[in-house]
């Protein structure tokens, strides 16, 4: 081969390489111009969940507020209709202690103290409040508080005989045990007596 056709060879060889090392850049432009494109479009993507990230945060804190002073109301005013079902009651104690040096009879005013008792009653089972029958019943622990024992032939033992303080449940939960005196065993007096 001709020194000529050499050097036609090698600048061929060198202008193919320039054209090669011009494709590469402009395809690597392209890439680099894509990646930017790309690496843009996932921090818009980022921001917009990284948004509705903050703005479902600063609901769900303003959700439990909302929640917490809703729950606080409930439990400052908890009580608000049963007191206020209790108004009528004060007013009828009111009415009957301003007239109650008035009265001649002592017959009305115990009518009307009766009255004014069995509509507070009413109200307190309107709510869910209940006396706990104990007389002649069963001593049972889950209802009673027996503060003292007697004798009874006529009863068996550990019958409640009386009622000292009567015992109130609200719905199914005991508000205040009876406290009530119970029959003691004939057995065990007998064998103290022996």
């Amino acid at each position: 081969m001709s020194e000529e056709k050499k050097e036609e060879l090698k600048e061929e060889t060198v202008q193919d390489e320039k054209s090669e090392t011009i494709t590469n850049e402009a395809s690597e432009q392209n890439e680099l111009i894509q990646l930017k494109q790309q690496i843009e479009e996932l921090e818009k993507e980022r921001d917009s969940w990284k948004d509705k990230f903050l703005r479902k945060a600063a609901e769900f804190e303003n959700y439990k507020k909302r929640v917490e002073n809703e729950q606080l109301a409930l439990i400052n005013y908890a009580a608000e209709s049963f007191i206020r079902n209790l108004l009528p009651v004060i007013d009828d104690f009111e009415r009957s202690l301003k007239h109650f040096n008035d009265a001649q009879d002592i017959n009305s005013i115990k009518t009307g103290i009766e009255l004014i008792y069995n509509k507070f009653i009413k109200i307190l089972t309107d709510f869910g409040v209940k006396k706990i029958e104990s007389v002649g019943q069963p001593f049972d622990v889950h209802f009673h508080e027996a503060i003292m024992q007697k004798e009874d032939h006529n009863n068996p033992p550990h019958t409640v005989l009386e009622e000292i303080e009567k015992g109130y449940m609200l719905k199914d939960k005991v508000i205040r045990f009876a406290k009530v005196i119970v029959s003691s065993d004939h057995q065990t007096q007998e064998q103290e007596n022996v």
